[in-house]
């Protein structure tokens, strides 16, 4: 069992999978940084000056306090404000991940086509070159 472990490991998929498990949560981040520190107070300012972090609704009529974490600590609260940044946030991170899987298709579309023209381009090597000469010259010679 210990070598199945040790070879599903060392496996290309997995190791591919790992890192960009580990690159996805700091790509994250940076846009979890995009949204709370640049575009919500953009959109805040534009709506005039609030916070959509800070926007809930109490469950509990012992809930008065004027922020979010303060009215967590009092009791149960619908954060919808919260989840409307996390929502931005998942719509920005997926239009990034489009971009750059539109643009490694496109690449690969380009690198493809070198490839396709390189190999029409390219003159057989001289061995083959060598065979097809030998294959016509025993066509054109008379059966025997």
């Amino acid at each position: 069992m210990l070598n199945e472990f040790k070879a599903f490991i060392a496996r290309g998929n997995v190791m591919d999978l790992a890192v960009g498990v580990i690159i996805g949560g700091a790509f994250g981040g940076i846009v979890k940084s995009l949204v709370d520190d640049i575009i919500m107070p953009i959109v805040g300012a534009i709506f005039g000056g609030f916070d959509f972090s800070n926007y809930f609704l109490p469950l509990s009529s012992t809930v008065n306090a004027p922020s979010l974490a303060a009215a967590r600590a009092q009791g149960a609260v619908f954060a919808y404000g919260s989840f409307i940044t996390v929502l931005i946030n998942f719509l920005i991170l997926a239009w990034i991940i489009f971009l750059m899987v539109k643009g490694v298709n496109a690449l690969r579309k380009q690198v493809e086509r070198k490839e396709e023209k390189a190999a029409e381009a390219a003159p057989p090597p001289a061995d083959v070159q060598l065979l097809t000469e030998i294959r016509d010259l025993l066509a054109k010679r008379p059966a025997v």
